[in-house]
């Protein structure tokens, strides 16, 4: 079964292309104009051993808002698209990763009921000026997570299923979110996986995701 393909995006706002292989190898290609961003992606597909190239630009004069935002709309439908018609997948993925002082774990259904929870803001010590910086032009790390938690509703709404992010307890910035992609990479590997046992068995009771 297929499980490779490609869209484009185009708005007034944001030019996205990706390409996804839901069976590759952890290669990327990965060019935002988001530093942040761009490792965050390729932490994505090494650790879930996706294939994934994306070349995205938008508007990033104003914010980086927009552009985040789209991209996790585009990578939604396309982990939709890639799933198909979703018979012998294991449905449900779940990861607990460390970063240092960090502990993050992420749980998702691809359920067919799109819904994000997001408990990745610690109540700890602040961040320095030079993290801040480093991962986003805002002035608090409040704003840092709050729209890394947009991509993640945007991402889970368009490929349809339920995902949970608990911060266990971390409170250095860049730990806690590299955490957070490699929790959802394993998680999503998990899910994804076919048993060809039950390739012709769709994996919910009221027959349709």
């Amino acid at each position: 079964m297929k499980r490779n393909f490609e869209i484009k995006r185009e708005t007034k706002e944001t030019n996205i292309f990706i390409n996804l292989n839901l069976d590759g190898k952890g290669k990327s290609e990965i060019s935002t104009t988001i530093p942040f961003l761009d490792h965050m992606l390729n932490l994505f597909a090494r650790h879930g051993y996706f294939d994934l190239t994306i070349k995205a630009s938008g508007d990033t004069e104003i914010d980086n808002h927009h552009l985040i935002e789209d991209i996790g709309i585009t990578l939604g439908v396309l982990i939709d698209k890639c799933l198909g018609n979703k018979k012998g997948i294991t449905r449900y993925g779940f990861a607990k990763i460390p970063m240092d002082e960090s502990l993050v774990e992420c749980t998702l259904d691809i359920s067919g009921r799109p819904f994000l929870v997001y408990n990745m803001i610690p109540f700890e010590k602040e961040n320095d000026d030079n993290i801040l910086k480093k991962i986003q032009e805002f002035s608090n790390e409040k704003e840092i997570y709050e729209i890394y938690k947009h991509f993640f509703y945007s991402l889970s709404y368009n490929a349809k299923f339920t995902l949970h992010f608990n911060l266990i307890y971390g409170y250095n910035l860049h730990h806690n979110l590299e955490a957070s992609f490699k929790a959802f990479a394993r998680a999503l590997k998990n899910a994804v996986f076919v048993d060809e046992k039950y390739i012709k068995i769709l994996p919910s009771s009221k027959g349709i995701i």
